[in-house]
């Protein structure tokens, strides 16, 4: 009786230091390099505000955090890939708005984007510009929307494909002015601009980071911009904002994980996140192309996640949008 009594406390012990264990190592977390995939080549702004913003939450945690890009498919390869990973918060994704336009727009998907994966933390975010060439038979957002309604069907728009962000965010302000403008989807952003440079086209939904040069040039006019308020880099273009009260088209970037990753880690690295795109130095490298720092909570993240997707699966059903 003794020596069995003596092996159950001794079960116990294990039992208990086995748990601590595994309490001290998520308390360590991260413990070896953190994945973040990015579903963009090297190079353009998403993988630029990635390497900018893990670089700071690397130095903060005392962790080294190694970006991987995988692009194609319109995010959907990337996001595959970490829905499928470890539940362990070593695999991360530095997601975009195709990440509900795809959840929206298309019928089957490798994952499923609301049960497959968590929100960890809004990271940035762009806005978008309303940008026509000179060529155009307007000079401001008010003539363009008094010209569209006296001509019905005459204007075109170009965007970089069916269901991109510029595609979807101008039927959206399209939808919401009762403005019949034809949509010329092509195979990709600079085709789409080089048309709207030779007046091939009347409009596009552009970025400050992508359009600003063509606009400070003279090649282009800013009509209005995206954002919820005015741009301190373009003070004097109005925000769409102001004459359509609620409307924005804004190039997010945030953080997901796998489903199943503990909740002690995603505020963890949302923390983490806050505290990289709060530092003075940061948010000033990131505001001069154009782009906001955000940062908050999972909950704040999830919430506009549910919102998107049911926005885009409204718009794509009342425009009729169809991926190819």
């Amino acid at each position: 009786m003794r020596r069995c009594h003596t092996r159950l406390i001794a079960h116990i012990f294990a039992a208990c230091l086995t748990l601590a264990g595994v309490g001290s190592a998520w308390a360590e977390y991260p413990e070896r390099p953190v994945r973040v995939i990015v579903p963009f080549p090297a190079g353009g702004t998403v993988d630029l505000v990635a390497r900018l913003v893990t670089a700071r939450m690397a130095d903060d945690l005392k962790a080294s955090f190694v970006i991987e890009n995988r692009a194609g498919a319109g995010g959907v390869i990337a996001t595959d890939a970490t829905a499928k990973a470890a539940a362990d918060g070593y695999t991360l994704l530095l997601t975009s708005p195709n990440h509900t336009i795809n959840a929206a727009l298309q019928a089957k998907l490798p994952y499923d984007t609301e049960k497959d994966l968590v929100p960890v933390a809004m990271v940035a975010e762009i806005a978008e510009l309303l940008v026509s060439p000179p060529t155009a038979p307007f000079t401001d957002f008010s003539g363009f929307v008094a010209y569209a309604k006296a001509n019905p069907g005459k204007l075109n728009y170009a965007s970089a494909g069916n269901g991109t962000l510029p595609h979807v965010t101008m039927e959206l302000l399209l939808r919401r002015l009762g403005l019949d403008v034809t949509h010329i989807p092509y195979r990709g952003a600079a085709p789409a601009m080089t048309d709207l440079l030779a007046g091939q086209v009347e409009l596009k939904m552009d970025t400050y980071a992508t359009a600003y040069q063509q606009v400070a040039a003279g090649k282009l006019r800013a009509l209005g911009y995206a954002g919820r308020a005015r741009s301190a880099l373009m003070p004097d273009v109005p925000a769409i904002a102001e004459m359509l009260p609620g409307y924005e088209g804004v190039l997010w970037m945030g953080l997901v994980a796998p489903a199943g990753t503990p909740q002690a880690v995603l505020d963890k690295l949302a923390a983490a996140v806050k505290r990289a795109v709060g530092s003075a130095d940061l948010a000033e490298r990131l505001k001069r192309d154009g782009i906001d720092p955000v940062g908050g909570s999972p909950q704040e993240f999830g919430a506009q996640i549910s919102r998107e997707i049911t926005q885009w699966r409204e718009l794509a059903k009342s425009a009729n949008i169809k991926l190819d």
